[in-house]
């Protein structure tokens, strides 16, 4: 407990000197010999006290600085230098265990890393180092957490860190290779521990590589890159999905290619459906991961009787499923999957003398451009499967009836006082992916200083995350302000507060916000929040 009292003041030193340098001194130049200090006694005090993660950015950072004595930083500068470092920062401060909601399908075809480990700096600097070479990353500190989301979402690849407090990575091992069958994942272990006992302990519970602490982040990106590839190699050496008897993922974008082909050839138009199992998560919760398997297997054969023999069903990946219809429009193909959804979803399934039903949703889209790939074909059937879950699950709808506008313009302004905030709000925001939607994106340190700039003048719709809680003047005042404007229709505003009472949030709510995050906030699950509420307007 007493090393964990020192992790934090070590963090909230740094959060004073990144505030200071920011936001409070008047100096428009910050002297390198101070950067350097700085940097100095991070790396020390991290290193003692079991911060790795810390540790390694911040020599990272003293390596690639150069102690020069009259060298001075414009902040700016300085702020991209540290991003890294603030980063971590802010997530260490606001972690939490990852719970890789999938709330709609991914159609970008990325690997999926777990990493279980209880050093959090550590944790954070490995998620951050994978998504920087574009997988997906999900991680715990948790064992038990870790296992069932681990059966959840049957990721690429599994890193495990042997030393964890409360059940080591050998029993985790253990436990994972007892239950998993008819699935090959890569397992990695990491440790601080080195000797020839332990190595042989990892292989011996089904390690499949042993990488030793501390981490060479360039060999630990290309041992895992090597794991991903034998996981692609082994997928792609068959077409047959272990559990459920359809075609798999890999067959999927073989398919889609060979139709596409045909469609640029022949003009022979071509329909799919993205089919998700409404909550399966809480079948897994409540009943189990074997009757949720037997669930999957039920719902494929259900599709291959229920299809037509020229269609193709498809394991997508969990519990998402994928049928081809060729030579067929979206309403056509829209009509079958509502014929599947009314009789599956009187299938009655017993467990243990209690029974259930399950429903799906279904996102539909017909392929009219032979210039499309096969990711911009699933990226609007998945914008058709969203659109049926906002609307309640257990339905289907068309792509084709709801295609995307033109590019527009869209003016966002980030108005928080906290300066780490500010930096990674931005970062997200630039990193938004919003279709036919440019973002023009400021940040404000209070509400006085938006308003003085004049941000609500510019022609165009208005999108402001708004911190709840400032100083100068409060998110409320400032939302209310906002609302009162002439240009308040073309406003949407999302609150960040520490707010949790049921009061506060109504009165946010009833001045006009359209959404709230409560702090601390997961900020890939705040991306994808931003991202759905800018669509929304447009």
């Amino acid at each position: 407990m007493a090393l964990e009292k020192y992790q934090k003041l070590l963090f909230e030193k740094i959060k004073q000197k990144i505030s200071w340098w920011f936001d409070n001194q008047p100096a428009e130049l910050v002297d390198n010999e101070e950067v350097y200090r700085f940097l100095h006694s991070i790396k020390g005090t991290s290193g003692t006290i079991h911060l790795g993660g810390l540790h390694f950015v911040s020599s990272t950072l003293l390596e690639r600085l150069e102690a020069g004595e009259n060298m001075e930083w414009e902040k700016d500068e300085l702020r991209d230098f540290l991003f890294e470092l603030i980063s971590l920062s802010y997530e260490y401060e606001h972690f939490r265990e990852s719970d890789f909601k999938k709330s709609e399908p991914c159609c970008d075809n990325l690997p999926l890393i777990q990493i279980i480990d209880d050093d959090v700096t550590m944790l954070i600097l490995l998620k951050e180092a994978l998504e920087d070479n574009g997988w997906m990353v999900m991680t715990n500190t948790e064992p038990e957490k870790a296992v069932s989301l681990y059966y959840d979402l049957q990721p690429d690849c599994l890193v495990i860190d042997v030393d964890l407090p409360s059940k080591n990575g050998f029993q985790l091992l253990e436990s994972i290779q007892e239950h998993n069958h008819k699935q090959f994942i890569p397992k990695v272990v990491i440790s601080t521990q080195t000797d020839r006992n332990t190595r042989m302990n990892a292989y011996e519970m089904g390690a499949d590589d042993f990488i030793e602490k501390p981490i060479d982040m360039e060999e630990f990106i290309v041992r895992i890159n090597r794991q991903l590839q034998r996981k692609q190699i082994f997928d792609q050496s068959v077409l047959i999905d272990e559990l459920t008897q359809v075609y798999n993922r890999r067959f999927l974008f073989d398919q889609l290619d060979r139709y596409l082909k045909d469609f640029e050839r022949k003009n022979a138009a071509f329909s799919i459906g993205v089919l998700d199992l409404d909550h399966f998560k809480k079948i897994n919760d409540t009943f189990g991961h074997l009757t949720g398997d037997k669930v999957l297997e039920a719902f494929a054969l259900f599709l291959k009787q229920q299809t037509r023999s020229t269609d193709i069903v498809f394991r997508y990946g969990g519990e998402e499923f994928i049928v081809l219809f060729p030579n067929t429009n979206d309403q056509e193909a829209s009509e079958v999957a509502r014929r599947i959804l009314e009789e599956f979803s009187k299938v009655e399934f017993e467990v243990q003398g209690r029974s259930f039903h399950v429903s799906f949703s279904a996102g539909i889209y017909m392929v009219n451009k032979p210039t499309e790939g096969s990711l911009d074909i699933l990226k609007k059937s998945d914008q058709a499967l969203y659109k049926a879950k906002e609307k309640g699950r257990a339905c289907v709808e068309s792509a084709n009836e709801t295609m995307l506008p033109a590019t527009k313009i869209l003016n966002v302004s980030v108005i928080d006082d906290d300066a780490i905030i500010r930096t990674l709000l931005v970062r997200v925001l630039q990193n938004i992916d919003a279709d036919n939607v440019v973002l023009n994106i400021e940040s404000y340190e209070n509400g006085e200083m938006f308003f003085e700039a004049g941000r609500l003048e510019c022609e165009g719709k208005h999108f402001l995350i708004l911190d709840g809680v400032m100083p100068v003047m409060d998110g409320i005042e400032v939302l209310s302000k906002v609302k009162s404007t002439e240009n308040a229709s073309q406003v949407n505003v999302l609150m960040l507060t520490g707010r949790k009472t049921e009061y506060d949030i109504a009165r946010a709510l009833k001045l006009g916000a359209d959404d709230y995050v409560t702090k601390p906030f997961s900020i890939t699950e705040l991306q994808a929040r931003i991202q759905r509420l800018i669509q929304r307007m447009f």
